[in-house]
């Protein structure tokens, strides 16, 4: 197995492959267009990937906040080759311990059927169905952190 490390992408050429990145894993595959790889929380989130030792990205996820004490997670993918081997649980912790370090109380997502199960093991709990963008059926989930 590959080493990785999990960061944010810092110029202007890791931000190009980090969102290349999670367009060609979430997006592309629907068939929706390039377009549709970002959103106007960008600059207000914090990001992060994991990059092999080849410097190629293998997994991103953001938080941004939705209110003073609520953050949210969105973009959350691994490249299938690094999946069920944790890479996806450090970065949804680091995003956690982030959005905990900068006051939220709760953390939700909208998590795709996929993926349920994975969010279900790390303490989230579904508290309703979200109609997304990409016509497929997800559900919002939360996870409550002890003040």
């Amino acid at each position: 197995m590959p080493n990785y490390v999990i960061r944010s992408p810092k110029t202007s050429e890791e931000w190009e492959k980090y969102l290349l990145f999670r367009w060609e894993l979430l997006r592309k595959p629907l068939g929706m267009s390039k377009d549709s790889l970002s959103d106007e929380l960008e600059d207000q989130s914090h990001h992060l990937m994991g990059v092999d030792d080849e410097n190629n990205v293998i997994a991103s996820g953001r938080v941004h906040f939705n209110s003073d004490k609520e953050a949210q997670i969105r973009y959350m993918a691994v490249d299938d080759t690094f999946k069920r081997q944790g890479l996806g649980t450090e970065i949804v912790q680091i995003l956690e311990e982030y959005a905990i370090s900068n006051g939220a109380t709760k953390m939700i997502l909208n998590a795709r059927e996929n993926a349920i199960n994975f969010y279900l093991a790390l303490g989230y709990f579904e508290i309703g169905t979200y109609q997304s963008d990409t016509g497929i059926p997800h559900k919002t989930m939360q996870k409550d952190f002890i003040s």
